[in-house]
């Protein structure tokens, strides 16, 4: 057997080195982007949450239609009542981030169902029945012409810093909407 032949098919030290080191680049930038992935997938929960809230917000301040104040209503008299969005949730679900912090929580159904038709959670008829990573909270104004915050915090890896969603809406004239974007802080928290 011919030694020169033999040294012409092996691979040299330094290749070998170059092979492992774009083995070693790729596999960084693989496992990054997995965990971007997954924390994007995460987050989705409160995405979600959120949109299905400033619709469901906007469905009730569209839901009964009555006169502005200041107008005649049926039968001559003067109208006191006027359109507004769900009053204020009185409390966040969970009560405190702690409980989704590194962990899920899973809601009790009476944590949804606080409020009356015209306030809270039973107004949004919004609930969340499986177990939950965030912390919702819900604020309007319910005077004409009224405001809205949807919000979703979580501490998903519990390191104490917390990733804040936020989704606003307001009406105009009888009209209701809510905003496009999400105002997202630490989303990947």
């Amino acid at each position: 057997m011919n030694l020169s032949r033999i040294r012409k098919r092996a691979f040299s030290l330094v290749e070998l080195m170059i092979v492992v080191a774009i083995i070693g680049v790729l596999s960084t930038l693989a496992i990054q982007g997995v965990r971007r992935y997954m924390a994007n997938a995460k987050s989705a929960e409160a995405r979600n949450a959120l949109g299905t809230m400033a619709r469901n917000a906007v469905d009730q301040y569209d839901k009964d239609k009555y006169e502005p104040p200041g107008v005649l209503a049926p039968g001559g008299t003067l109208s006191t009542l006027a359109k507004t969005f769900c009053g204020t949730a009185a409390a966040n679900v969970p009560a405190a981030l702690a409980s989704v912090a590194a962990k899920k929580y899973q809601s009790n159904p009476t944590e949804w169902n606080a409020g009356t038709n015209g306030t809270g959670w039973k107004c949004l008829r919004f609930s969340v029945d499986s177990p939950q990573g965030y912390m919702y909270g819900y604020a309007a104004t319910t005077t004409i012409d009224g405001a809205f915050t949807a919000t979703a915090q979580g501490d998903l890896d519990g390191d104490g810093n917390p990733s804040k969603f936020e989704i606003f809406g307001k009406a105009d004239n009888g009209d209701a909407r809510f905003s496009p974007a999400i105002k997202e802080t630490n989303a990947d928290e």
